[in-house]
């Protein structure tokens, strides 16, 4: 099996890459990946294993039609991750998002029907479907995006969709909530705000803090599109959820794990169109594929709290000014 990775030097397409490379994704095993990325800020190749005989690296653009129509022939599947992904960035500035996330998405689906008889799996967000006072969203809800950033990512599910049923693409969609772990780009919370209080920093924290996110260590997440690309129907799309905590439970918690007192955190204006909680039913994935989370919430906080505390060389000089929440 040959598999294309776009995105993989960024923090999820890297780890299932690894994993594919580690044989474990059942329905992978002794697979070769083409790891595809532009290598732009939030994309970096030390994320990649440095030698295999089982893995080629491209530096490439999505949205570049004749570089993606040379490569995607040959390959058995197209997994596609290559993506802006910072929801405060596309607030400044959405050109890009629109760019890579609509323009690019478009560009692979067509070079995967050209090339015929390639699986395509479009990795997308829980962000797309807005945000919900109570209950959780399956995958029959409407999106309803709110920021620029999940707009992009809507637009490029209902391309994939429009493939399937007008060209008969063998494509389907994954939405995840918030993912954690190491190696993770420290403008996103998790690693912004244990980076900043390891320094000895302070960190900024929207509104009241009580915005609710779900959140997936990217371990879980990986076998997640395992699943869904060996197994997972075309034209389908399978939620992947997490544990639901308040931005505010999620700080407190890396204080403590980091022995921070309250008093580093910063109360910060809220964020323009801030989603209030986000919730995903992702029953449909558990019952049809059989897939169930590993890695207990606190249990992964703690054990990349720990990785970060480790690995200063690796996102020291990564470190920004950007907030998260």
């Amino acid at each position: 099996m040959r598999i294309l990775v776009t995105g993989a030097a960024g923090f999820i397409g890297a780890h299932f890459v690894r994993s594919v490379l580690e044989d474990l994704l059942p329905g992978t095993e002794g697979a070769r990946v083409t790891a595809v990325d532009l290598l732009t800020y939030a994309g970096d190749r030390r994320r990649l294993p440095e030698e295999s005989s089982r893995l080629s690296f491209v530096r490439a653009d999505i949205t570049d039609a004749a570089r993606m129509d040379g490569l995607v022939p040959g390959h058995d599947a197209v997994v596609n991750f290559a993506a802006e992904s910072h929801v405060d960035r596309s607030i400044a500035a959405a050109e890009a998002f629109v760019r890579t996330n609509v323009l690019g998405t478009h560009v692979l689906l067509d070079a995967a029907r050209r090339a015929g008889g390639v699986r395509f799996l479009q990795v997308s967000t829980d962000e797309v479907y807005g945000s919900i006072e109570t209950g959780s969203w399956d995958e029959s809800c409407p999106v309803a995006p709110n920021s620029p950033y999940a707009a992009s990512k809507a637009a490029a599910d209902l391309l994939v969709q429009s493939f399937v049923r007008t060209h008969g693409l063998d494509a389907r969609i994954t939405r995840c909530s918030n993912n954690y772990g190491p190696f993770q780009h420290p403008e996103k919370l998790v690693p912004r705000f244990t980076t900043s209080l390891i320094k000895g920093g302070r960190v900024p924290l929207y509104g009241d803090g009580l915005n609710v996110r779900e959140w997936l260590h990217v371990d879980d997440h990986c076998r997640a599109l395992g699943l869904v690309l060996a197994k997972g129907e075309p034209g389908r799309v399978y939620n992947i959820g997490g544990t639901g905590r308040t931005n505010l439970d999620v700080t407190r918690r890396l204080l403590e794990l980091l022995g921070a007192p309250e008093s580093s955190v910063d109360r910060v204006a809220d964020r323009a169109g801030h989603d209030r909680r986000y919730s995903v039913d992702d029953t449909r994935i558990r019952t049809e594929l059989g897939y169930a989370p590993r890695v207990p919430f606190d249990e992964g906080l703690a054990s990349t709290v720990a990785w970060y505390t480790e690995n200063p060389d690796w996102w020291g000089p990564l470190r920004g000014d950007s907030a998260a929440g």
